[in-house]
């Protein structure tokens, strides 16, 4: 029998996504699709079970098919119906159950969690790289971040009670492309970007192909005892900072005072257009970057795309800014040669005012 893969979270078209692409993946036997909200998209053949993971019911499911492989994707910074409440319930609350159900079921022998990068906060500081084993400098006291470290906390404790079991943690940076919808996402998109005044954060992105490439990995049987087990930063090469990002996806910035930011914040969330919550705006003040050595050297995996490249595809499907860089360009050329030939033009004229005087002393003095 081929392997039996268990998904959460699969009503999000990036899970969706990665379903699709396990169900044709010839070493996989069958593909259960659990999550408590019915998909608009296809699972491609994949067996959708409804069913909330902060219920005990999920268990039955993971005895019912015998499932051998448990993808936990429904780990995320929003949710698809409900307010923040509903997103620690299913993030913590969610996350304690399947491991609970996990740790009953003696057919599952490998299970992978997807975390963030979240974990590690945004502090004035913060080390220049985390690596895996890097503490936070300071731990959030709710947010996101918040329900990652809870989360990871029961992955933890998950190993040791069933060390039979290989887990994989990902850890991943700022997911961006073409289908991408996460808060970052959503601030990207806005027409101009309000930024923390004096601050210039450091940012990287991971691209959502190369996300299904890593499940792809994490998911599969290790070809060595190391591999596919511990817990892996995941991002792309290369890093940006956020002038960078806006001047590429042609967004003028509104540098904004500190105290106000708060409030510019509350008025984006009010008027639905960003979820700019206190953690993000850390994140947009302090930036995070991340070490990936253990990815490539351990988890064997490369991404196809760089930090730059994640945002340059996001930024065509997301269409030109206000100020596109190519017409930004194009009007800043124009300024230049402009300003180059009113220079020439005023350096001819003063080197014929020169002459001109030149001449008239010598006149003088030849007729002195």
């Amino acid at each position: 029998m081929g392997k039996v893969v268990l998904v959460t979270g699969v009503a999000r078209p990036l899970v969706g996504r990665f379903v699709r692409r396990a169900v044709r993946d010839p070493e996989v036997d069958r593909v259960v699709a659990v999550d408590a909200v019915e998909p608009g998209h296809s699972l491609g053949g994949a067996v959708f079970v409804r069913a909330d993971i902060r219920q005990p019911a999920v268990g039955r499911v993971l005895a019912e098919y015998g499932v051998d492989t448990v993808v936990h994707m429904d780990v995320t910074a929003r949710s698809l119906s409900g307010g923040r409440a509903a997103v620690k319930e299913t993030n913590v609350i969610g996350t304690m159950q399947l491991l609970g159900a996990c740790q009953k079921c003696p057919t599952v022998s490998r299970v992978v969690v997807k975390s963030s990068t979240s974990v590690y906060g945004s502090a004035p500081r913060d080390p220049a790289v985390f690596t895996e084993t890097t503490p936070p400098k300071s731990l959030s006291g709710g947010g996101f971040a918040k329900d990652v470290s809870e989360v990871e906390g029961y992955v933890r404790a998950f190993a040791r009670r069933r060390p039979d079991v290989a887990v994989c943690v990902l850890r991943f940076a700022n997911i961006l492309g073409p289908g991408a919808d996460s808060p970052l996402a959503e601030y990207f998109s806005l027409p101009v970007l309000p930024t923390v005044l004096g601050h210039d954060p450091r940012l990287q992105f991971i691209h959502e192909d190369d996300v299904l490439d890593v499940l792809r990995i994490a998911s599969s049987e290790p070809r060595r005892s190391t591999l596919n087990s511990g817990t892996f930063n995941v991002a792309g090469d290369g890093v940006l900072t956020l002038s960078q990002c806006a001047r590429r996806l042609g967004r003028p910035t509104l540098p904004v005072l500190m105290p106000a930011v708060t409030w510019v914040g509350a008025a984006l969330r009010t008027a639905g257009l960003s979820d700019f919550s206190p953690e993000q705006i850390r994140l947009l003040t302090h930036g995070r970057v991340v070490g990936t050595e253990q990815m490539t050297e351990t988890l064997g995996f490369l991404p196809r795309h760089t930090t730059a490249g994640a945002l340059a595809d996001f930024a065509r499907h997301r269409g030109p800014g206000l100020l596109p860089p190519r017409a930004l360009a194009a009007t800043v050329d124009g300024l230049a040669a402009r300003l180059g030939e009113g220079v020439a033009a005023g350096l001819a004229r003063a080197e014929r005012d020169r002459m001109v005087r030149a001449r008239k002393r010598g006149t003088a003095r030849r007729a002195g």
